[in-house]
């Protein structure tokens, strides 16, 4: 079942069960998907282009949750980490950061990347390696202790 329609079958879920945080962050989802549709020549989205999307849509309320509590404003950020953690099932199990240190050494030691001037080649090969199962900052922390 792709992605988008276990989203359908969620949102259904919610709006019986009068869930509106649930129902307002798998909207967002929706809304990003056929935008997504729309946007581009290609007009079906990918199994991996739909997990970019959530990753993109999590990562907006976790910042949008860690700027409210910055502000002393738990009250805005609640809702915005139950709406991330509501989308964050619908992506593929993330990896240890020990797994992610592991699979980063690996890969330096298999590209024979020497210094700081290998991070852009090494990066690229980790981003698709890597893609939804690791966010792009700590894949970044790692390599950026490894290449020094």
């Amino acid at each position: 079942m792709s992605l988008e329609k276990a989203i359908m079958d969620q949102m259904k879920a919610a709006m019986k069960a009068k869930d509106t945080i649930a129902l307002q962050a798998l909207r967002a989802v929706k809304s990003a998907f056929l935008l997504a549709k729309t946007e581009g020549s290609n007009h079906e989205l990918t199994e991996q282009d739909e997990v970019k999307i959530i990753q993109k849509q999590v990562k907006q309320r976790k910042d949008s949750a860690a700027v409210f509590m910055e502000q002393g404003r738990e009250d805005l950020a609640e809702p915005e980490l139950k709406e991330a953690e509501i989308l964050a099932q619908f992506l593929p199990e993330a990896l240890s950061e020990e797994a992610v240190e592991k699979i980063v050494v690996a890969t330096i030691e298999k590209l024979g990347a020497s210094g700081m001037k290998d991070m852009g080649k090494v990066m690229g090969i980790l981003s698709k390696e890597l893609a939804g199962k690791a966010d792009g900052k700590t894949i970044s922390t790692f390599v950026r202790k490894n290449l020094m």
